[in-house]
């Protein structure tokens, strides 16, 4: 009798081999059934409630994905390239998804049958190598120099981009908006640069570009309604300064013999406050935005001398009237001059819906802007934020990297032929692993035919002869119910979106099939509670 070796902690799960690797795969079918309905043009939305009652509708893959609460560790992972697909490229997040699962999907039955895993993994990353070595053969490069060509197509690579929002409808509105919206930015292309606000109430056509800053009124006092609220060319004043008496410290103890002394003391205080309001009023500045309070005696200074006042400014904005304005956030009044002061060509105080805004325009440097979103719910404006976020970041993408392919699972359906007539050159077992990838792109537009109530194997099968006479942008045609040209419908995607979404997927797909075993450590400390020490609040120890 061999003795009994104890070598995990007692309560530890582990599972390993074959049927571990498989079980992953089915965890991760399940995580891909949630956004399946998602995609495309006619693709529906979820609606999450998270504990605290708060719901959020969304159509976004990496959002839905990030409101899941996921605990099984390998379906982690597909959160994981939602998220970095979101981040990278901003679009394309529930196809990342899509295809890694369909990858896995496709590979169980050779899992099943024994094939060593590392082979299938060998044969993923040379299927994707390929795919990707082919889509920059075939992207269309437009030309760069011609400005309106450019823009032509970054306004349809945005309106591709939300095709498959709840703002599809508005479209051509939103997509030469957010092209603007990017063309105002400086080289870099900051995403921070652009300012988003929501005002509940009007349309979604009411919405607005401002091509400077724009921010909420802040708390003010009395005396702030007499300030004025339009200026042209003002200079700017930004302060990180708080301009109202301070609170004594705590416990401070000052010892006084009489009357006069403690005025003196009080004195000192207003004299301090009066001498930063003089030297801001001397500086010539009209406008004066702090980040820190700006209380009611200097509200009433400054309105008595016709200057406008805003204290407890946001960081951001602040951050962004600096860099739209010119001039720097300031820690103290001693030296004003014009150098520090910021200015722009027209200050206004607007009302927008239930909220006033006051916005900045035409700054000398204005490399930033503000689009001031209007709807009717508030989960709708949420929504139309993250879709403006998606073609935002897909105008960027396409600014830099200019070369595009045809949306609408029109690429993908080229790979899949191309990748099946390369499998058939290979011998060995590689030839029905690539075959089987070249399968498993074939997801997306069945998918897209499926969420609109297509036959899809119809339309499939349509695509695959066009594609095999050598027609290389057919794809699904949504409104029609057909096939068709997307390059020439204009359905166009930055060929950057296909090569993340292809590499990130593949890689999703190595990690989930190069696990073959999970241990589970149990969680620590889960005795009972020792006695004469009760758990806080109902908790054992």
């Amino acid at each position: 009798m061999q003795p009994q070796i104890i070598l995990l902690k007692e309560g530890t799960e582990a599972s390993q081999g074959r049927s571990q690797i498989i079980s992953n795969i089915n965890a991760c079918q399940a995580i891909v059934d949630c956004v399946r309905t998602t995609l495309g043009p006619r693709g529906m939305d979820k609606l999450m409630v998270e504990a605290q009652g708060k719901a959020t509708i969304s159509n976004d893959g990496a959002t839905i994905m990030k409101l899941l609460d996921v605990v099984h560790p390998a379906a982690k992972t597909l959160v994981d390239i939602a998220k970095s697909q979101d981040a990278e490229v901003g679009d394309g997040t529930t196809s990342v998804v899509l295809l890694a699962g369909e990858f896995l999907k496709q590979m169980k039955p050779f899992i099943e049958e024994g094939v060593h895993s590392q082979i299938i993994i060998r044969s993923v990353r040379k299927a994707t190598q390929m795919a990707i070595q082919y889509i920059n053969e075939i992207a269309v490069k437009p030309k760069k120099n011609d400005e309106k060509e450019l823009r032509e197509l970054l306004e349809k690579c945005a309106a591709t981009a939300m095709s498959s929002k709840l703002i599809n409808q508005q479209k051509d509105f939103f997509s030469k908006m957010v092209v603007d919206a990017v063309m105002l930015l400086d080289d870099l292309l900051p995403l921070n640069m652009i300012g988003i606000k929501k005002v509940p109430g009007g349309a979604l056509e009411d919405t607005l570009l401002v091509a400077g800053v724009a921010f909420k009124k802040t708390f003010s006092y009395a005396g702030f309604e007499m300030q004025p609220k339009q200026y042209s060319q003002p200079k700017i004043a930004l302060l990180n300064i708080e301009l109202e008496l301070k609170a004594e410290r705590d416990n401070a103890e000052v010892r006084l013999e009489s009357v006069e002394e403690y005025q003196k003391v009080v004195d000192a205080e207003w004299t301090i406050l009066y001498d930063k309001l003089e030297k801001l009023h001397l500086s010539g500045a009209k406008v004066v935005l702090s980040k820190l309070p700006i209380g009611d005696v200097a509200t009433q200074y400054f309105a008595d001398r016709d200057m406008f006042c805003a204290g407890r400014v946001p960081d951001e904005d602040l951050k962004r009237t600096m860099k739209a304005c010119g001039g720097s956030i300031l820690t103290t009044v001693a030296d004003l001059d014009d150098s520090v002061l910021g200015t722009c060509q027209n200050f206004d105080e607007k009302q927008i819906g239930g909220d006033r805004f006051n916005i900045f325009t035409g700054c000398p440097q204005a490399k930033t802007c503000t689009i001031i979103i209007r709807g009717g719910a508030e989960q709708f404006m949420e929504e139309t934020e993250r879709s403006l976020h998606d073609a935002i970041m897909i105008v960027r993408r396409a600014t830099k990297n200019d070369a595009v392919v045809a949306g609408g699972g029109a690429i993908e359906m080229e790979l899949s032929k191309y990748l099946r007539d390369v499998s058939r050159t290979i011998a060995g077992k590689e030839q029905m692993l690539i075959s089987a990838i070249a399968r498993a792109l074939e997801v997306i537009p069945r998918q897209l035919c499926d969420n609109a109530g297509f036959d899809s194997t119809n339309i499939l099968n349509k695509l695959r002869q066009k594609h095999a006479q050598g027609n290389l942008w057919i794809g699904v045609d949504i409104l029609n119910e057909d096939v068709a040209d997307n390059m020439e419908k204009c359905v166009w995607e930055p060929s950057l979106v296909k090569i993340n979404a292809l590499s990130a997927a593949s890689e999703a797909t190595c990690l989930i099939l190069s696990v073959d075993e999970t241990i589970k450590n149990p969680k620590s400390g889960e005795g009972p509670a020792p006695p004469g020490r009760p758990g806080g609040r109902g908790r054992p120890f």
